[in-house]
């Protein structure tokens, strides 16, 4: 089977209406210096569905979430949300945004100096009125989902690696974003705390999570994603569902395809 490539899925009629679609990048161009890294860079997010970015290393994976969430300026292009173009608004207008689209970060990104459950606390303080005791529900709510129970009062310092990046995961998602993008989430954990945080966001899955989901661990990608888009010399070269990636007679898709049955 023939995966479907991305200058053929552009010229095709969407099979998604765009009350389906929940983030588009149309024609994203960035480049630093003179290295350019995205040369028409364009794809649709559907709502529930949890799209992996594939590519190798410098190939812009990354630069593709930082300029959704408006970390990086695209040069030229669209990233349309909600009805607003996020690539126009400014580092003020983006704040509101960053409730509804969240970053989950390779480390975790914990502030070191609060304990669990100040850092999850955080972004309820800051971005809603729920009272002390709702707060201290939904945190406790989210450390069950995240197997992380009674954890409330241990620093950062205190967690494993794995428990960093699943609290991390946690304090991403307590308000319920629309939109979660992962920054290579397993990265440099073992087997069996990868399989624990792929778990939590199998959980979420469930629930009916969207999210972008960049990471050089294709096996891990293949067990949690709708589809895979692949990112090549700038632009993404295929974007189709697992199946159909897997199956495909693309040599260069073979190559990734490949590279994780070797490793899995």
């Amino acid at each position: 089977m023939k995966a479907t490539s991305a200058s053929s899925a552009a010229s095709a009629p969407s099979s998604k209406s765009d009350s389906q679609v929940a983030l588009e990048l149309k024609d994203i161009h960035k480049a630093f210096g003179e290295k350019i890294v995205h040369e028409g860079v364009s794809f649709q997010l559907k709502k529930g569905e949890i799209l992996s970015l594939f590519g190798g290393s410098g190939t812009g994976k990354s630069v593709v979430l930082r300029s959704i969430i408006g970390l990086e300026k695209p040069d030229s292009g669209e990233i349309l949300f909600e009805g607003k173009d996020l690539t126009k608004l400014t580092e003020r207008e983006m704040v509101s945004f960053r409730t509804k689209i969240a970053y989950v970060f390779q480390g975790g990104a914990l502030f070191d100096s609060l304990t669990v459950e100040e850092n999850l606390s955080y972004p309820l303080k800051e971005h809603t009125r729920l009272k002390p005791a709702e707060i201290r529900k939904k945190v406790d709510e989210m450390l069950e989902l995240i197997d992380m129970k009674d954890s409330n009062d241990l620093l950062p310092d205190a967690l494993s690696g794995g428990m960093q990046k699943r609290a991390g995961l946690a304090r991403a998602i307590i308000l319920e974003p629309a939109v979660i993008l992962f920054d290579e989430p397993t990265a440099g954990l073992d087997p069996v705390n990868t399989h624990r945080l792929l778990d939590n966001i199998k959980r979420l899955k469930e629930k009916g999570i969207t999210g972008i989901f960049v990471t050089h661990d294709i096996p891990a990608a293949f067990e949690i994603s709708d589809r895979i888009a692949i990112l090549v010399k700038g632009k993404i070269h295929v974007i189709d569902t697992v199946e159909n990636i897997k199956a495909s007679q693309d040599p260069l898709v073979q190559s990734f395809v490949s590279g994780a049955m070797n490793n899995s």
